[in-house]
């Protein structure tokens, strides 16, 4: 797998439903994890059937009104700016739904799509209920909301954004999750889509595996996502640019096991000192 097939980048210019950005199982060549982005103009709406599928819909920025069959909340998004680093509103909605976003404001809203058994009803995540910690240490120090982590309800989806201050790396030191091997390591895909603040600077991600059969490092600028269908995956922000992403991971287990590098295992082992 090249590198040109590990990034897909948004559109120069949104289609008429205000799509810009779209990763299917299909076009990754895997089996769990779908992810779309979506720019509205105030007043136009975003409305889908969820089908087999269960979504999270994650406003980045802006503000809506969300609908599913049986529930609706009104003004949603307090993020106007992304670095803000305040949590967002999300909704989750189950197979067998449909939802319709309307936009108050400028809106960008995230659509986070796997497999679902239709176990949970629709529902709120306000800013609230998002996990906020700091993981890292030193310039691996970074920022994250745990929008739908696996002790949340859902069937398949984990999500999650984490903001990488600029210098620092992020998804470090290295780890992967790509091995249906438990309790020790679970499988994994995962979707990176990443923002970069100035907008015309860039990341660096390097997937890899053990055996270098897979062995990329990207150039990845705003708006761009990462697919990493297996292997270590680390990011770093360079020196001016700070960077988020926001991911998207579900597998056969909806848990997040995963493995570290062991060439790079001595830095957890120096951060406990």
């Amino acid at each position: 797998m090249s590198a040109s097939n590990l990034i897909v980048s948004s559109a120069a210019a949104r289609s008429d439903n205000g799509n810009v950005l779209t990763i299917t199982p299909e076009s990754a060549g895997w089996t769990y994890v779908g992810f779309e982005v979506y720019k509205l103009q105030a007043g136009e709406h975003l409305k889908q059937e969820t089908g087999e599928q269960e979504v999270c819909l994650v406003l980045i920025t802006g503000k809506a009104n969300v609908a599913t069959k049986e529930e609706k909340w009104d003004g949603l998004g307090n993020r106007m700016n992304l670095f803000e680093q305040t949590p967002p509103y999300s909704v989750y909605v189950p197979n067998g739904d449909k939802y319709d976003v309307e936009a108050l404001t400028e809106l960008e809203v995230a659509v986070c799509r796997a497999p679902g058994k239709g176990t949970y009803p629709a529902r709120l995540i306000p800013p609230s209920e998002v996990g906020v910690e700091v993981r890292g240490k030193g310039n691996a120090q970074r920022f994250v909301h745990n929008i739908l982590p696996e002790d949340k309800p859902a069937d398949s989806l984990l999500v999650v954004e984490v903001f990488t201050p600029n210098g620092h790396w992020s998804s470090y030191p290295p780890h992967k999750h790509d091995q249906d091997n438990l309790p020790e390591e679970s499988y994994l895909e995962e979707t990176y889509y990443h923002k970069v603040q100035p907008e015309h600077g860039f990341a660096v991600q390097r997937v890899y595996t053990d055996d270098r059969s897979l062995d990329e490092t990207l150039a990845v600028c705003n708006g761009d996502a990462v697919l990493v269908p297996r292997g270590y995956h680390p990011v770093s922000a360079p020196p001016g640019y700070d960077v988020y992403y926001l991911n998207v991971m579900a597998g056969p287990t909806r848990v997040w096991k995963f493995k570290n590098d062991p060439d790079h295992e001595w830095i957890f082992n120096e951060w406990k000192k």
